[in-house]
């Protein structure tokens, strides 16, 4: 229904992927195309790896140590536990374990989401804020910016990261023109380059590490919603989807496209 959170694993050579409506963390093994599904009490929000092994999920409003296949979770923390109309929504860990994750509220429609930090030690301090739709965190590995989207807004914010983990001044970074769609889920790669998955215009984009837009590759499905880069050479691109109401036959589906390009290894949570 809504697919995101694409997120490549290589210690089980398994791409895993959310779908926040249908409630579910869903994963693909690259070695035999294998599919796994693992129903959630509540919206899956996103997975992230754990160095310790295993993942940590938000799950609702809640983020969980996960272990698969048994699907057991083991709460770590809440975030908004008094905003029952907010949900959690993208997130990525970053160099130091920690997770940085939005909330929005359910209904997408007013400002009344946040910016988290989560600690490694599962303490949740507030990062920024207000968001209507905050999304798809894409974070420098040298720990020098975020990149963070209001998709309401159609802008890609940037930050300083400060060395205690506190953001500088939230400054417009990419302001999408009407016809590029909706900024969504991002994630860069080798050179600094920021992929961009564009609700409404079908496709993923490239843009410079200065924000010049770069490329765009073209999906059958309209509402794109996340991309990672994925392989033992991170040379593989996938991207989610969400249903289109449309009637668009693949809106929904999980694609593979070649970036032509390396991206980063992702980061892992250290709690």
């Amino acid at each position: 229904m809504l697919g995101e959170g694409v997120m490549w694993s290589a210690r089980d050579n398994a791409v895993y992927w959310v779908d926040i409506l249908g409630c579910s963390i869903n994963r693909i093994f690259l070695d035999n195309g294998g599919i796994e599904r693992f129903a959630q009490p509540d919206y899956a929000a996103w997975v992230i790896e754990r160095a310790a092994g295993g993942l940590v999920a938000g799950i609702g409003r809640s983020i969980y140590r996960l272990d698969l296949p048994a699907n057991a979770r083991e709460l770590i923390g809440n975030v908004e536990p008094d905003k029952h109309s907010n949900r959690l929504n993208d997130a990525k860990a970053d160099w130091q374990g920690r997770i940085w994750a939005g909330t929005v509220p359910v209904s997408c429609d007013k400002p009344t989401g946040s910016f988290y930090r989560i600690a490694p030690d599962g303490a949740v301090t507030l990062a920024d804020t207000p968001y209507t739709i905050a999304n798809g965190p894409a974070i420098d590995p040298l720990g020098r910016f975020l990149l963070l989207t209001d998709s309401a807004l159609r802008t890609i914010f940037r930050f300083e990261i400060g060395d205690d983990g506190t953001l500088g001044m939230r400054r417009p970074f990419i302001c999408f023109e009407a016809d590029w769609g909706v900024p969504d889920g991002m994630t860069l790669d080798e050179e600094g380059g920021i992929w961009v998955a564009c609700w409404g215009a079908g496709c993923v984009t490239r843009f410079t590490s200065a924000g010049r837009r770069d490329r765009s590759i073209p999906l059958p499905a309209s509402q794109v919603t996340s991309c990672a880069f994925a392989g033992t050479e991170l040379n593989r691109m996938f991207v989610t989807s969400a249903r289109d109401d449309a009637g668009g036959k693949l809106g929904g589906a999980l694609f593979e496209v070649d970036p032509g390009c390396r991206g980063l290894a992702p980061s892992a949570y250290r709690g």
